[in-house]
Order: structure tokens, then C-alpha cells, then sequence
């Protein structure tokens, strides 16, 4: 891959070379006009005036505070500013530099026919009889007639090129000893794309690749012809960064109804239901190619909502095609971090008339402060050529998965990109590969970036193998008191093929050592975190544990979970063995089969006792051998992906998943033979405007009889913090059930509310509610008070019941919270609605939780 850079590299160099002996020649430049447009008599800004570089169609439009940035490649000498009742000002520029200027433009009074003296207020904006609403409507009407959806066959190519710099960085840091170093890659400056600020690019991606998409039977697929991007090195996992960048800057299609963009649902100017929320104003009117342009502002009718503002032009033809638009946000937008973001489509007619997108480009610029100080831009540039319709291709194209990368998408030499980009790449550009190749190769980068490791992830690494994570060192309980721990795991660095992980730890009060080893074979040679995943585990754990609580072997003593609410001295003692396998599939279909062999010892307060002894016995143990066997599906599922983790973004499609579970009496001194089958279903729905809600209805039923730690122990929360699926209300082992239905409801509205709300709408509140419903029972067969045999169900010390059936009454649990509470909590008020009667319960309780949302 580095032989690969530096001929890239140099390849950039020859072609840089070639252009600065051309230099003699007129060569096309980059002018950007940034400025202002004011009533020449009041010097009020004008919002939504046009601005054009004279004799062509590159344009744009004033903000609402009469602001504006115009670029473009060419010699420009003049811009033409034009608004309804003004006269058209043209104004000499400097062609090939950024200039920034103002313009202040004269009332035509040929114009005004009468003077009408009104009183100062606003006239009221109306959809009905608005023309520019009438001229809307009729693009909401043709908006299938004009997506490639329409047609029974399309294809095209297209280039993807996402950039991202560090911006306003201050260009005497390169002068400071310390970064002398540094130098090669800090004065590689870009100081036209975004005017006003000099940017530094630290990453690029680019990717050409081939569409093709059938009506019916409907099918998309996507060849990956070439895929080059920046290498971090071992410090960052290539395909999770592109993945993740990818989704904050998805791609943007104005035909959708929400689109999708940095965590966040903006709905769409031509949405079916826009008129209610953005306002529309007729602008102008062009003609391009004899065909007749309609200009169309449009602003939300409320600042804060997540809408765009901005300006489309709509052929006034049969199409009611957007020729091209342009949107960008309100500052007072209830988005976090994004200083400024701009999105530019033009579309091009074709032969059969139709308009298709030949350019997308996406901008948004990030800061911790939204006025000052440094930041981070990103650039999206999207390029389509070769559109073919209603040609049939042969099915053999669409056989196979969605996305199918050619073996040397990744290794293609620099003529291939110098061939096949739709758009040079910039100077600076040019130089990231490089430079960014270089840089990882610094000793001073690399401590760099183990410190960032260590603060961030937790971990120290040594190469081969890491230690961490930091949160679990330390942490206590009632069982245990003060516990310290000590573990680790191998990285890819090692092996992508065999993987291992382990720890151990002490309690000083109950004074024994617990520990974790597992052992991990790749079948695919793959990372096993990297989908798909094909692997077998073999794996011992000795630890305490929570009944009923299920977190990963490495978080169950993070120190964050130690700060309890109420009794918590119910735990046990768990050794356990486990072989498991298990694989996914490209179309995100898996399974896994396991067994497992499970000794748990009560702990601390919690007892295993029959009716008819006379005495507990602390040391007897309950000895299970189970098998399991788990189905589940996640279709379009796209993950976080790091070296050595995945986590999965949510999205609009179901998941579904299927677990069968067999106790098998005398295996390995099994004490008991059981059947346990759980079925779950989740979903997100996103809602627009109103937000979206997380949806999990789950079941489950035990056949055979079992004691109470084999039953279904509910999951239950007596931490302070909120946490989306357990009962936040719930004491630790108060409900168990051999069958269950439950369902789970988690909804955001994206501050929809609080942004109608002149305080909240300045503190950037977001609202969210929550529903739980749990119904269950306990057949007579697993019920203690008529099996004697069977462990009783717990109680305090004073003999009052601690562990509870749940009976016709379901237990009810809701919330009503406030998220992006300084950007990163939600705080929720968490009302229990029945069971109220029970010992020890809360019926109200505060609870929060760390989230990270745009």
C-alpha cells in the first residue's frame, strides 16, 4: 500500500508539474465572491436576492441575513445581484481570488404604480391562493414521474469524493518548534473552498462504482470499480472510519420525503407534507437550455425545527422538475456543533426530457463554538454521468448481493483515477494520501495516538496485545467491597485468525479471586468483529454476578455501575463454561449454536432453600448444562466498526431474532431438563418532523419445570442511570416468570415541541418518552409454594418476599425526559405505575444517561 501512495504521489507531482507549464496559457480559476445584500436607503439585509456571475447561470441566493458565498471555475469579471422591486446591480470582481464585497441595490420606482401606506405589521403568509404554494404542490405531484424509480431499467456511474480538513487552524502553528515536524503537512492549505477560513485536509476518500437498478422484480446492485482512501494505520479501523463518515454525510436525495443527515431527519422542501412546514416565495425566473426556470425561496416556519432554507429552480413544463436546488440551515437550528451547512444539487436534462442529478455537493463545518475557535469541515462531492433508461440488462447483473467490490477496487494505479474521476482533484488534495502516510509513520504521532486510545477507549496497547479497559481497574459491591481488576485481549496485530481475552480480579471483603479466559478461531480469517462473522469460542468465566442481569463479561464491573439505589446483596458466585459458534451471512442473516455448563453459588444475601429443609446449606450449588441455538436477521444492518469493536446504526428495518434453549438433566451433572424459547422483534420508525421512535416487542415461554434461577428474571436497573432496556424502577430480582410478553417504547420528538417554546428554544432542548409493559406468570408446575423441591423465592431479612410472580396486573413503567440537556444528557422522570405495594420500590425516580446526537 505505501509503494501505492508514493506512486500516487508522484503521479499528482506530474501532473501538477504539467499545469504550471501551462500556466502561460488562460487557464481556468476558482472565484469566490463572499458579501452582503442591503435596501440601498435603509441598509436592512435583503433575504433571498439573486446573485449570478454575469453571462452565466452559476448562482446563488442571500441568506436571511442578506449574506452570500458565490464560486466557480472560470475568469469572472462581473456579478449581476437582482431582486423583485430593485434594479439589478452589477459589480466588477477580481476573477481568481476569494473577495468579499457589498452590495447595496435602489428601488425601482417604474415599478410602483401607487403608493399604499400600511401599518407595519407583517402581512400574514397563507398557503391557500399562494401561487409559489400552487407551484410546489405541482413538483410534490410529479415527484415519482421524476426519480429513476420511475423507469423499468436505469444505470450510471458514479464518483463519491468525501474530504475532510481541520479548519481555521492557525496557519503560525507551523512556525512553533514544537511542530517543526509537522510542517509537510501543515502548510498544505486550502484557502478556496470554504471563503475566509483555511483548511488543512487530513482525510480523503474517493470511490467510482456502477449503479444499476431494476423496477420489478425491484433490485439494486452497485460494482465497486475502485475504492482509495487514507490509511490511518492500526490506530483506526479504515472500513468503520468510511462507514461512519459515510453516514453523518449520507447521500442526499431531495425526492425523499426525510432525509437522512449527521444523526439527524430534515424533511424535504418537496416533501408531501413541506407546505406545513417551510414557507414558499416566488423569486425569479431564468431560461437555460429554452427551457423556462422558475426560482423558489423557501424558509422554515420555524427556525429551530430541522428543515432547510434556501432556493430551487422548477422547469415550467410538464416535468415540474428541480433544476437545481440549493439548502443550507438557520444558525438558530436545534442541530449541535455544526457551524455551517450547505447542500448543492443541479440536475441535467437528458434525451427523453427527464432531469437526472449530474452533482451533489455537501458542505458542513463543525466547532465545539459555533462562531470561533477551530473546527473540523467535511466535503461531500457526488458526480454522475452515463445515465442509460429503460435498457434491459441481463439478470445475471443483478444475481449476487446489493454491493459487490472488484478484486482490485483497492489497488488501482494512479491512471486509473487520473482516467476515471469526473473532477481533478485540488492541489491540497493531492498531497493527503502522502502526507497522512508520512505522518503515521512518526514516533511522536504513534505516542499521540496511544494516549488518545487510552482516554477514549480505555485501552493501553502494546502492539500484539492491550490492556483495559481503564473503567473496570477499580470498582465495589456489597459482596465483593472494594474489587480490583486486571485483563486484557490480543489485537489484529497478532492475529486476524486467533483472538484471546482475559482478566482477572479481587475482592478485598469476600477475599477470592475471580477470572475470564477465552479463546476465539476466525473460519474466514477475518477480525471476528468485522461482518461477516464466522467463528468458534471456547471460553471460562469465575465472577459474581447480578440475577437476571446480562451485560458483556467486560462491563459487568464497570466502576460507573457500582453507585446502587436501595438493597443490592442478592448475587451469586458463576462458573461457567462455554463453547459457542457462530455465523453471519452477506444478505445479514446469522445463527449460533452454543453450550454451556453453568454452576452458580449464592452470594451475599441470597439463599437456594427448600420447604422442607431445616436449614440452608450457603455452599450447595445449582449445576446446568444447556444448549442454545439462535436465529436471527437484521436486514441492510451497517455497524460503527472499530479494530476490535462493532457497534449497529440504526436504521428503518426490522430486526428479528430467535433463541431456543434446552436444559439437559445428567449431562455434565445437570440437575434439571428445561425448554426455553424467546422470540424478539425490534424496529425504529421515523416519523419526520415528529421525530422518531425505537420499538421492541419481545416474548418468551419455559417448558418443563425449572427453580426460580432458571426461570426468566427480568431485567432490572437500580443504577442511576437510564437505560433503554431494563425497567428502571425495578428492584433486582423482584419478578420472575416461565412466560412473558413485553413490549418496549422509546420516542424522541427532536425538541418538535420545545422549539415552539422561546426558553427551551434557546437552550436546545429535545423531548422524549418512554413506555414499558411487561405481562407474565408462573405456571403451578415452576410456582415453590407447591413444589417443594424447588428453590423458594427469596426473601429479606426480616422474611419479608423479595421475588414476586408477575399476575393478571402487568407491570407498567413510563417516562417523560429531556435530551441534549449541554449537548449530552438526557434526563428522564421516570414514574412506576403499578406493583406499587411491593417493599422497597420508588414510585417516581430521576435517571440519566451520556448520549451523542447532532
Amino acid at each position: 500500500m505505501n509503494q501505492f501512495l508514493r506512486h500516487a504521489f508522484s503521479q499528482s507531482v506530474l501532473l501538477l508539474s504539467g499545469l504550471l507549464l501551462l500556466s502561460h496559457i488562460t487557464l481556468a480559476q476558482t472565484t469566490t465572491v463572499t458579501g452582503t445584500v442591503t435596501d440601498g436607503a435603509n441598509k436592512e439585509p435583503l433575504p433571498f436576492a439573486n446573485i449570478v456571475f454575469e453571462g452565466t447561470t452559476i448562482g446563488t441566493t442571500t441568506n436571511e441575513r442578506g449574506g452570500f458565498t458565490l464560486t466557480g471555475q472560470g475568469n469572472f469579471a462581473r456579478i449581476a445581484v437582482s431582486f423583485i422591486g430593485y434594479k439589478t446591480a452589477i459589480k466588477p470582481i477580481t476573477p481568481g481570488i476569494a473577495q468579499t464585497i457589498t452590495i447595496r441595490l435602489e428601488a425601482n420606482s417604474q415599478l410602483l404604480n401607487e403608493v399604499v401606506i400600511r401599518s407595519g405589521k407583517r402581512a400574514r403568509y397563507r398557503n391557500k391562493n399562494n401561487p409559489a404554494v400552487e407551484l410546489i404542490r405541482n413538483v410534490i405531484s410529479h415527484k415519482e414521474q421524476n426519480q429513476l424509480g420511475h423507469y423499468d431499467y436505469a444505470d450510471y456511474e458514479e464518483y463519491d469524493k468525501l474530504q475532510f480538513s481541520l479548519s481555521s487552524l492557525s496557519t503560525k502553528i507551523a512556525d512553533r518548534k514544537i511542530f517543526q515536524k509537522y510542517r509537510f503537512l501543515l502548510e498544505n492549505r486550502d484557502t478556496t473552498t470554504l471563503p475566509g477560513k483555511s483548511l488543512l485536509p487530513i482525510y480523503l476518500e474517493e470511490k467510482l462504482s456502477q449503479h444499476y437498478n431494476r423496477r420489478s422484480p425491484h433490485k439494486e446492485k452497485t460494482i465497486i470499480k475502485g475504492d482509495k482512501r487514507v490509511d490511518f494505520g492500526q490506530y483506526f479501523d479504515n472500513n468503520g472510519l468510511s462507514v461512519y463518515l459515510n453516514r453523518m454525510y449520507s447521500k442526499i436525495d431531495i425526492y425523499e420525503n426525510s432525509i437522512f443527515l449527521m444523526t439527524n431527519q430534515f424533511l424535504s422542501p418537496i416533501a408531501g407534507s413541506a407546505p406545513t412546514f417551510y414557507q414558499y416565495y416566488l423569486a425569479d425566473t431564468i431560461t437555460v437550455n429554452n427551457t423556462k426556470l422558475v426560482g423558489l425561496n423557501f424558509v422554515p416556519r420555524n427556525t429551530t425545527d430541522m428543515l432547510f432554507e434556501g432556493k430551487m429552480y422548477v422547469t415550467l413544463d410538464s416535468n415540474y422538475a428541480v433544476q437545481k436546488i440549493n439548502l443550507s440551515v438557520n444558525p438558530k437550528i436545534n442541530l449541535n456543533w455544526v457551524r455551517d451547512l450547505q447542500i448543492r444539487q443541479q440536475f441535467e436534462q437528458h434525451a427523453d426530457g427527464k432531469y437526472y442529478l449530474s452533482k451533489s455537493d455537501l458542505l458542513a463545518d463543525f466547532g465545539i463554538n459555533k462562531n470561533k475557535g477551530g473546527g473540523v469541515f467535511g466535503q461531500r462531492t457526488l458526480s454522475y454521468r452515463n445515465y442509460h433508461v429503460n435498457e434491459p440488462q441481463a439478470d445475471e447483473v443483478y444475481d449476487g448481493q446489493p454491493q459487490v467490490v472488484e478484486a482490485d477496487a483497492a489497488s488501482r494505479p494512479e491512471q486509473f483515477w487520473l482516467g476515471n474521476r469526473h473532477d481533478t482533484l485540488s492541489s491540497a488534495e493531492s498531497k493527503v494520501y502522502k502526507n497522512i502516510d508520512s505522518l503515521k509513520q512518526m514516533p511522536s504521532f504513534k505516542r499521540t495516538m496511544e494516549a488518545f486510545t487510552i482516554l477514549f477507549a480505555g485501552y493501553k496497547s502494546f502492539g500484539s496485545f492491550e490492556v483495559g479497559p481503564a473503567n473496570t481497574f477499580y470498582s465495589f459491591n456489597p459482596v465483593e467491597g472494594f474489587r480490583l481488576r486486571l485483563g486484557g485481549r490480543t489485537t489484529p496485530e497478532l492475529s486476524k485468525r486467533y483472538y484471546a481475552e482475559t482478566y482477572a480480579a479481587y475482592g478485598f471483603k469476600d477475599e477470592r479471586w475471580k477470572y475470564f479466559l477465552s479463546g476465539t478461531y476466525s473460519i474466514n480469517n477475518k477480525s471476528i468483529y468485522q461482518f461477516p462473522q464466522n467463528y468458534i469460542r471456547a471460553s471460562f468465566q469465575r465472577d459474581t454476578k447480578i440475577p437476571g442481569q446480562e451485560l458483556q463479561f467486560v462491563q459487568e464491573d464497570n466502576f460507573l455501575l457500582s453507585f446502587k439505589r436501595g438493597v443490592n446483596d442478592k448475587w451469586l458466585y458463576n462458573d461457567t463454561w462455554r463453547i459457542d459458534y457462530v455465523h453471519e451471512f452477506e444478505n445479514h442473516f446469522s445463527y449460533s449454536f452454543g453450550i454451556k455448563n453453568w454452576q452458580q453459588e449464592p452470594a451475599g444475601g441470597l439463599e437456594f432453600k427448600r420447604m422442607n429443609e431445616s436449614e440452608t446449606i450457603p455452599s450447595h450449588t445449582l449445576t446446568t448444562t444447556e444448549f442454545s441455538v439462535e436465529a436471527r436477521w437484521a436486514p441492510n444492518e451497517q455497524f460503527y466498526q472499530g479494530k476490535i469493536y462493532r457497534t449497529p446504526i440504526a436504521n428503518r428495518y426490522p430486526i428479528f431474532s430467535l433463541r431456543f434453549a434446552t436444559g439437559v438433566k445428567g449431562l455434565l451433572n445437570s440437575e434439571y431438563s428445561y425448554q426455553n424459547l424467546t422470540g424478539t422483534i425490534s424496529k425504529r420508525f421515523f416519523l419526520s418532523q415528529l421525530g422518531y421512535s425505537n420499538v421492541t416487542l419481545q416474548g418468551g415461554y419455559i417448558f418443563g419445570q425449572a427453580p426460580f434461577p432458571l426461570l426468566n428474571i427480568h431485567r432490572a436497573n437500580q443504577t442511576y442511570a437510564y437505560q433503554l432496556n431494563s425497567y428502571n424502577l425495578m428492584n433486582f430480582l423482584e419478578f420472575v416468570s416461565d412466560h412473558y410478553a413485553s413490549v418496549n417504547l422509546d420516542h424522541s420528538f427532536n425538541g418538535f415541541f420545545f422549539n415552539k417554546i422561546p426558553l427551551f428554544k434557546k437552550l436546545k432542548w429535545r423531548e422524549a418518552v418512554s413506555f414499558k409493559a411487561l405481562y407474565g406468570g408462573l405456571r403451578s408446575q415452576n410456582d415453590p409454594k407447591l413444589n417443594p423441591s424447588l428453590y423458594q423465592f427469596p426473601v429479606d431479612a426480616s422474611g419479608v418476599p423479595y421475588t414476586y410472580t408477575l399476575n393478571k396486573t402487568p407491570y407498567l413503567e413510563a417516562s417523560v425526559g429531556v435530551a441534549n440537556v449541554l449537548k449530552f444528557f438526557r434526563i428522564d422522570l421516570v414514574k412506576r405505575l403499578t406493583y406499587l405495594d411491593h417493599p422497597n420500590v420508588s414510585p417516581l425516580g430521576i435517571r440519566a444517561r451520556a448520549t451523542f446526537d447532532f
